[in-house]
């Protein structure tokens, strides 16, 4: 697949122990992109954070650490991205879901091993 130029970024802002049918929420969302086709997709981990609930989780404190926030970034062109958000309807239930543009400069990915 070759990715440059005008895209979209889908970023999807859940809690870690957010689940879908006994799985990580974030996981089922990469399992979905790839499933779709989309150009990729990354997981990261925060170090702190608080979304609708007001509650702030982080790694300093023990009691509050058990729900950090994640992050899950796919990048490709708009119209596979948009076909993807309905996935997103299905699975998010409580989290932020953002789009904005974003120019690739540069997308490669490694050789196939022999």
């Amino acid at each position: 697949m070759r990715l440059t130029g005008r895209a979209l970024r889908l970023t999807v802002l859940v809690g870690e122990g957010d689940m879908w049918h006994h799985r990580p929420l974030a996981t089922e969302i990469v399992h979905r992109a790839h499933a779709a086709g989309l150009a990729g997709a990354s997981v990261f981990r925060g170090l702190e954070g608080f979304g609708a609930s007001s509650i702030v989780h982080t790694t300093r404190l023990l009691s509050m650490s058990q729900d950090l926030p994640v992050a899950v970034v796919i990048v490709d062109d708009e119209p596979r991205v948009r076909a993807f958000l309905p996935q997103l309807d299905e699975l998010v239930s409580e989290g932020l879901v953002i789009i904005d543009e974003v120019e690739v400069i540069r997308y490669t990915g490694r050789t196939a091993a022999r």
